[in-house]
């Protein structure tokens, strides 16, 4: 063999089990990758609705605490049965609320806002403003299920009083049939948040919605 055709020979060689070595890190690299992209997603926390109260709006999903999920479950057979059983109804509406408002630990991040769907729509955007600048001001995001921090979770709850009232809204220059309901409830552990308050439900349309709370 000549230099010439044994220096091709090496050249080819060389070539070869570059390409070799590129493909093997390549694989390495990708394979790596993918692992650690589907560590992340399996590790993502994200809400999955499982249940609904159709025409409401009221939804049930898989982060909710089980006090929650009683709750719900006494509103859906009341809102499905043969006849309403309104001042049930504003109970439920009530305890919900809170349940879901002061329940954080299970909420992904400070913008997770608990409470909002049992609201009358014009005074959504104040309230989770309101919240997301208090009692939701420090919560650190959960979205990768990595948080470690101190958060409150409502475990019992107590309808005090309701009784009715009406309920005047200003930008409609209307009063509205409503309930007052009193409650008190308590924690897993005392983290100094409140532990009793009124909430203002109104009817509008055979249709509860929460529009205030003191």
């Amino acid at each position: 063999m000549s230099k010439k055709e044994k220096k091709n020979t090496n050249t080819a060689k060389y070539i070869i089990f570059t390409i070799i070595i590129i493909l093997v890190v390549g694989g390495v690299g990708f394979g790596a990758c993918q692992l650690f992209s589907d560590t992340e997603e399996e590790n993502v926390v994200a809400k999955k609705t499982t249940n609904t109260i159709e025409g409401y709006g009221i939804t049930l999903d898989d982060l909710d605490t089980e006090l929650y999920k009683e709750e719900f479950n006494a509103l859906k057979a009341n809102l499905t049965g043969s006849k309403i059983d309104y001042e049930e109804y504003a109970k439920s509406i009530a305890k919900m609320f809170i349940i879901d408002l002061y329940t954080i630990n299970n909420k992904i991040n400070k913008y997770d806002v608990g409470g909002v769907e049992f609201l009358y729509e014009p005074v959504v955007n104040n309230y989770i403003t309101n919240v997301d600048d208090t009692i939701y001001k420090y919560v650190q995001d959960n979205s990768n299920g990595n948080r470690n921090q101190n958060l409150p979770e409502v475990v019992s709850i107590e309808v005090k009083s309701i009784k009715q009232t009406t309920f005047n809204i200003k930008a409609e220059n209307k009063d509205y049939d409503a309930y007052s309901v009193k409650l008190s409830w308590k924690y897993h552990v005392d983290y100094g948040y409140d532990t009793e308050g009124e909430v203002i439900i109104i009817n509008k349309d055979n249709k509860l919605f929460v529009v205030e709370k003191n």
